[in-house]
C-alpha cells in the first residue's frame, strides 16, 4: 500500500540522492529522506508526495551511523543539509552521487572514483544572497521563506557576520528595513574588501545609501579584487558584486590550478561562460595560451574586458551569449565550459562539438546536467577522462566536478 502524508514507517537507508536527501524504499516505493545517512535504520514521517515519490523526515534513529554527528546548525537553514554527517563521509557521499549520475543518466561507467578535494568547513563563502524581512536579515530555510540566522551556518567569516549585523542595525535606524528585500554580498579571498548591493522595493534615498556605505567592514564601489599567486606569476581579477564568481575562498586556487594543468603550453583556448575571466586570464598568464573568452552577463562581461586588458597578452574578450556567439566560434586546441546549473543548451553544445577541439574541459556545479551533457559528448566520439571534484560548499549536497573529454 502506498504511503500517504503523515504516515510513519521504519526504513533502512540505501544511498545518497542528488539534492541532499537519502534514498530508501518502502515496499518498492521510493522514499527520499532528509536527516539520514546511508546504512542507518530510521523511523520517518512522510511530509509530502510528489510524482509517487514520498519525501520524509527522520523522527527517530534506531541504528545510527558511526558518521553521525551533532548538527551544528538548523539542517534546513541554507547550506546545512549535510551538517549532521561527519565531513569525511560527506566527501564520500558526493563521490557516490557523481558515479551514480554518470551510470544512471549518462549510461557511462566513470573511469575513476572521483576524488573530492576537501575544504575547511567554516568561513569559506565569498558570495551570498541574504534576505531582509522586517528587522531581520538571514538565509531562507529550505523550501520556505522563513528566515534563519546566517552566522549559525558557519559559511561566512565571523568578521562578515559582524559587518552584516552593523549594516542591519543601521538599516533599522534609517527606516530602510521595510524597503530592502535582499542583499547581495561579495568579498575577496582575504576578506579585506567587502561589497553589498541592495535589492529594494523602491530606490533607496541617497542619504540612506550614503549612510550605509559608511558602515565599518564594507568597501565603497561595486567591485572587489582578488589576487591569485602561482609561484612568481599571479593573476588579478576585479569582479562586480552582481557578477557570478566561484564562491569558495579556500579552494579557488586549487580549482584554477587543476583546470590550467589540463592545458598545453602556448595552445589556443576558447573559454565559454567565462565570467570575470578566472580560467581565461589564468590560461593566458600561466600557460601562454591564446584565449577567446565569451560571457553574456553584462556585469561579468565588463569585468572580463577590464581583466583581459589589465593582464595583457593574447586575450580576446567577447560579450555575447554562447548561443549567439556560436556562428562566430573558431577552432581551438582546448574548449573550457563552465555553464550555469542548467548545463549547456543543445545549440551551444552542438556548436562546440562541431569545432572538434582536441580537449573539452567541462566545469560543472550540477552533476545531473553534467551527466546529461556527457552522454551527448561521448556519443560524438569523445572519450571520458578522469574526474576531479571540489567541495566548494561543505555541509551541502552540492559539489563542483571537472571532467576532461578528449578525442
Amino acid at each position: 500500500m502506498a504511503l500517504g502524508i503523515g504516515d510513519t514507517v521504519r526504513l533502512t537507508v540505501e544511498k545518497p540522492a542528488a539534492g541532499g536527501e537519502m534514498l530508501a524504499r518502502a515496499d518498492g516505493q521510493v522514499v527520499l529522506i532528509s536527516g539520514a545517512i546511508p546504512g542507518e535504520q530510521v523511523v520517518v514521517r512522510v511530509e509530502r508526495i510528489a510524482k509517487r515519490v514520498a519525501h520524509a523526515k527522520v523522527i527517530e534513529v534506531g541504528d545510527a551511523s558511526p558518521d553521525r554527528r551533532e548538527a551544528f546548525a538548523d539542517p534546513r537553514c541554507g547550506g546545512c543539509l549535510y551538517s549532521h554527517i561527519a565531513y569525511s563521509r560527506q566527501l564520500a557521499l558526493k563521490s557516490e552521487v557523481i558515479v551514480d549520475a554518470f551510470t544512471r543518466i549518462a549510461k557511462i561507467a566513470p573511469p575513476n572514483l572521483p576524488v573530492v578535494t576537501p575544504s575547511p568547513e567554516e568561513g569559506y563563502r565569498m558570495r551570498a544572497r541574504l534576505h531582509m524581512r522586517g528587522p531581520r536579515l538571514g538565509f531562507f530555510r529550505e523550501a520556505t521563506h522563513d528566515l534563519c540566522d546566517a552566522r549559525q551556518t558557519r559559511q561566512l567569516l565571523p568578521a562578515t557576520c559582524d559587518a552584516l549585523e552593523r549594516l542591519t542595525a543601521a538599516a533599522r535606524s534609517l527606516g530602510a528595513t521595510e524597503l530592502i528585500r535582499e542583499i547581495e554580498l561579495s568579498e575577496n579571498i582575504d576578506g579585506s574588501e567587502r561589497v553589498a548591493h541592495f535589492d529594494s522595493v523602491q530606490p533607496l534615498e541617497l542619504r540612506v545609501l550614503e549612510a550605509l556605505a559608511e558602515i565599518d567592514g564594507f568597501t565603497r564601489g561595486p567591485h572587489v579584487t582578488d589576487t591569485l599567486s602561482f609561484g612568481e606569476r599571479r593573476i588579478v581579477l576585479r569582479r562586480h558584486v552582481l557578477a557570478f564568481f566561484q564562491g569558495n575562498r579556500h579552494l579557488l586556487h586549487r580549482l584554477v590550478e587543476h583546470v590550467v594543468d589540463r592545458l598545453p603550453n602556448g595552445g589556443s583556448v576558447l573559454d565559454l561562460y567565462a565570467g570575470a575571466g578566472l580560467f581565461a586570464i589564468a590560461a593566458a598568464v600561466l600557460r601562454g595560451a591564446s584565449v577567446t573568452a565569451v560571457e553574456g552577463d553584462r556585469y561579468a562581461a565588463d569585468d572580463l574586458h577590464a581583466n583581459a586588458a589589465a593582464a595583457g597578452g593574447p586575450i580576446e574578450a567577447k560579450r555575447a551569449s554562447v548561443e549567439s556567439f556560436a556562428a562566430s566560434m573558431k577552432g581551438a586546441d582546448t574548449v573550457i565550459v563552465d555553464p550555469p546549473r542548467t548545463g549547456m543548451t543543445p545549440p551551444a553544445l552542438d556548436a562546440v562539438l562541431r569545432l572538434r577541439p582536441r580537449s573539452l574541459i567541462y566545469v560543472s556545479c550540477d552533476v545531473a546536467t553534467l551527466a546529461r551533457d556527457a552522454r551527448a559528448i561521448v556519443a560524438r566520439g569523445y572519450s571520458l577522462g578522469p574526474m576531479q571534484a571540489f567541495d566548494l560548499f561543505p555541509n551541502t549536497p552540492h559539489v563542483e566536478t571537472v571532467v576532461e573529454f578528449g578525442i
